[in-house]
């Protein structure tokens, strides 16, 4: 697993899945609407990436509160000029969506690490039965494992004990959540197919703006998606450490659209991580009965999964 730095790696030039991009000369036509990757979001402004380009340009514009990193922003423009050798626009945001397929990401990397046998797995005491969840993962017989890639930008291969993670971690525990935000916003800016940034920038909007916190986690799990492709049938195990982002994503996703009282897709989400990570350390088989009942979600019913969410690893 790759480590982070003790402080984040400047995007300049910006680089996305790698590639750098462009400050210099940003073709945008001022008489109609254009289009906008946003790779992070600051007080101030957003960076942004003009699609099917290179070109990279710093957004000032109304309602940045309500953008993320990673989603498509529909922008009229109203203004460019240049500051400092930086390329700037100001418009106004009609649209956000989500359009993973749309950012030109190289997915990441899968790598098969040993074969699961569901004959040698814990279910449970011999005279407990088994539970429904169980049965058809049991029934589908072996399957590999693999560990997904996982990308942490500003690595320090001398520093082990460095992470931006456990450092934005650190600054929201300590109430200093627009520090914990800049950290993770550089983190997108620098790769938005670091994962664990959009898991945990989650959990910062998570108690109290849960419809925004979904798209974070809906954004890093979309973006590990694409590493699947259609006939994926292999197992993610939690154990496999780098694998954590990827499942962290897809647990918070899931609690916002219970929250959300989205309860099929919710239920869907939850078996599907039972299905890669049978084992469950994020407690996914506490929650399906009352997703599936339509049970509304309460705090407190979801103590268990939320830790398992908020920890680094």
């Amino acid at each position: 697993m790759l480590k982070t730095a003790k402080r984040p790696v400047p995007a300049s030039p910006d680089r996305i899945s790698g590639e750098p991009t462009i400050n210099t000369v940003v073709p945008i036509n001022p008489s109609g609407p254009v289009e906008l990757i946003v790779i992070s979001v600051k007080q101030k402004g957003a960076r942004c990436r003009l699609r099917g380009s290179a070109h990279t340009v710093t957004l000032r514009a109304g309602r940045l509160w309500d953008v993320v990193p990673g989603e498509i922003a529909v922008v009229r423009p109203r203004k460019q000029w240049r500051y400092a050798g930086n390329p700037y626009l100001s418009g106004e945001i009609e649209s956000t969506r989500l359009d993973v397929q749309a950012l030109g990401l190289t997915p990441l990397k899968l790598e098969e690490r040993s074969v699961w046998d569901p004959a040698e797995h814990y279910w449970g005491e011999e005279s407990e039965p088994i539970e429904a969840w169980a049965k058809p993962i049991i029934a589908w017989g072996s399957r590999p494992e693999f560990e997904m890639e996982q990308v942490l930008p500003g690595a320090d291969t001398e520093d082990p004990f460095s992470d931006h993670i456990i450092e934005s971690n650190d600054r929201k525990d300590s109430g200093d959540t627009e520090g914990a935000s800049k950290i993770l916003m550089d983190l997108c800016q620098a790769d938005l197919r670091c994962l664990d940034a959009h898991a945990h920038l989650g959990n910062i909007a998570f108690d109290h703006w849960p419809k925004v916190a979904l798209r974070h986690y809906e954004l890093g799990f979309r973006v590990g998606e694409l590493s699947f492709g259609e006939s994926f049938d292999g197992l993610l195990p939690w154990e496999w450490i780098d694998n954590r982002p990827f499942l962290r994503c897809m647990n918070g996703f899931g609690l916002c659209l219970w929250r959300l009282s989205r309860f099929e897709e919710a239920e869907r989400i939850f078996r599907r991580m039972l299905w890669l990570n049978p084992a469950d350390n994020q407690g996914a088989r506490f929650l399906i009965d009352d997703v599936r009942a339509g049970v509304a979600w309460q705090s407190g019913s979801t103590e268990k999964t939320v830790a398992h969410t908020r920890k680094p690893f």
